[in-house]
């Protein structure tokens, strides 16, 4: 299924156990995060907003790309896709995306203390 859409939060399970493993507590916010994705193909522009902060990242599947944290460290790393699921392994989490019911199930696991923290967010257009 195709990614392309805007997506609202609709709800998030263990959002602060996980800021506080990578250690972005303090980047904590109340605000529902908006997503973006347009895809074109295998490439993709990912932005996720809040008021204030925007966050981006443009990749392409099946390549070694160069992404930016949510800190804005810059780290290279391939971009999988299997079964409509994408697939990167950011330096502190690996990250897991797909669509399901029409809504973007986002996954990350932390990588030294295995805290899963999953948003999912409804597609608003």
């Amino acid at each position: 299924m195709a990614f392309t859409g805007k997506y609202e939060l609709e709800e998030q399970e263990n959002y602060v156990e996980f800021l506080e493993a990578i250690g972005l507590l303090k980047a904590k916010t109340d605000h529902k995060v908006i997503t973006e994705v347009k895809q074109d193909g295998d490439s993709f522009t990912w932005i996720q907003s809040v008021p204030n902060w925007t966050w981006s990242n443009t990749f392409t599947v099946g390549q070694e790309c160069e992404l930016t944290t949510m800190t804005g460290d810059k780290f290279k790393a391939p971009v999988i896709m299997d079964s409509g699921v994408i697939s990167i392994q950011f330096p502190q989490y690996h990250l897991t995306t797909e669509i399901s019911d029409n809504k973007l199930v986002m996954t990350c696991v932390t990588a030294e203390k295995g805290v899963t923290f999953k948003r999912v967010s409804r597609r608003i257009a």
